[in-house]
């Protein structure tokens, strides 16, 4: 009886425990949405949840601690919507379109675009940002490339640039939706632009030009792709 006892009061004591750090959380993200990361206090953060400081300081030993918790749930919540998202598709290339647009939608929701992408940098750091942000979305990226390029046998160290690449373009993507006054249309446009660059690899890599390799003169590529469909046409 006694060890019964004893497992139902851990078991309320981590309950609460847990219970506190979502209301912290939930608070802190509202706050910092609103008001960003200098524009909030702890004694906001504390009295919205309706705990004490020292409850808060038993789950953080900070502000930059909470922020940074708050920027992961952050994180995380989108990449679970966008594998969401690119799951529902079978095509390789409409998996890579599915997370452009996923993505960007993603940008637009007043808390990512305001924690992640705005005060994210600054109240982190860049190079912390960045890091935390290659934590969470690089695999995702390089998944789908590998499933885009397979198909035309490139891997090894090509796929991994071609990873780097399409990384840095929708971390750019990210950057201009979430500075833009009218996110809408600039998400549009960051769209066509991607879907664009993604039409014109799969053109190369289906019109039979061998990207399996790194070529001595890149332009080459370019005149081989207009030669031939100047040809076709």
């Amino acid at each position: 009886m006694t060890s019964t006892r004893v497992k139902r009061s851990i078991s309320r004591r981590q309950e609460y425990s847990s219970s506190t750090r979502r209301a912290l959380l939930k608070s802190a993200s509202d706050l910092f949405t609103e008001r960003g990361y200098a524009g909030t206090s702890l004694d906001e953060v504390v009295s919205a949840a309706r705990v004490t400081k020292g409850a808060l300081y038993h789950h953080f030993p900070g502000k930059l601690a909470l922020f940074q918790a708050v920027f992961d749930h952050c994180e995380a919540n989108a990449m679970k919507q966008i594998t969401s998202d690119v799951r529902r598709q079978k095509d390789p290339w409409d998996k890579a379109l599915t997370a452009v647009e996923s993505f960007l939608q993603v940008c637009q929701e007043p808390g990512y675009r305001r924690i992640v992408m705005q005060e994210g940098p600054v109240a982190l750091g860049f190079d912390r940002w960045r890091e935390s942000e290659e934590r969470s979305t690089y695999g995702l990226v390089h998944d789908l490339v590998r499933r885009v390029l397979r198909q035309y046998d490139i891997d090894g160290t090509l796929l991994d640039t071609f990873s780097r690449i399409f990384y840095g373009a929708m971390s750019s993507a990210g950057i201009a939706v979430s500075e833009a006054e009218d996110a809408e249309t600039a998400s549009r446009e960051v769209a066509t632009v991607i879907s664009l660059m993604l039409a014109g690899l799969r053109q190369l890599a289906e019109s039979g030009i061998d990207l399996t390799a790194p070529v001595d003169d890149p332009r080459t590529l370019f005149h081989d792709s207009t030669d031939r469909a100047a040809r076709e046409a």
